[in-house]
């Protein structure tokens, strides 16, 4: 039986509508097309990395509170994630599912940080998003630029 192999995809590919780099879940379009193609060992480094960039960016927005108020919320309304996923990586998809459900933060073990308070739980998201974007499509314009001059 073959193993299930493990993606960071989250159903929202806007690759496939020109992007260059995936606003769900910010691979590359390159990355996305050879997934499965990569050794093991490349796509875990790859979800490591992707895992890092969300918590880095979610940081500067969030605090977890209470890591099992978090999970207890995941599981109760049914959104995936690994079990090797670092907390603020698991907010950011938690903001992604419910952010036009969720009205307190704290509710859910997270708490704003400066900057992010008063915020909807929609308008973190979509400061999020476009911060996620920006680190990610920096990083794409990185990996071109080694590319070009065969680093």
């Amino acid at each position: 039986m073959c193993a299930r192999i493990a993606s960071p995809c989250v159903g929202l590919c806007s690759t496939t509508l020109g992007d260059s780099v995936c606003r769900g879940c910010q691979r590359t379009d390159d990355e996305i097309s050879e997934w499965m193609a990569l050794p093991a060992e490349q796509r875990d480094s790859r979800m490591v990395e992707l895992d890092g960039l969300r918590e880095r960016v979610a940081g500067r927005f969030l605090r977890i509170d209470d890591e099992a108020r978090l999970e207890a919320q995941l599981k109760r309304h049914r959104i995936r994630f690994r079990p090797e996923q670092p907390p603020l990586s698991r907010a950011v998809e938690l903001l992604r599912v419910g952010r036009d459900r969720i009205r307190d933060l704290q509710c859910y073990g997270l708490v704003p940080l400066e900057g992010a308070v008063g915020l909807t739980a929609a308008e973190l998201h979509e400061r999020l998003s476009a911060r996620l974007l920006e680190e990610a499509s920096r990083r794409r314009r990185a990996l071109q630029a080694c590319t070009d001059s065969h680093c």
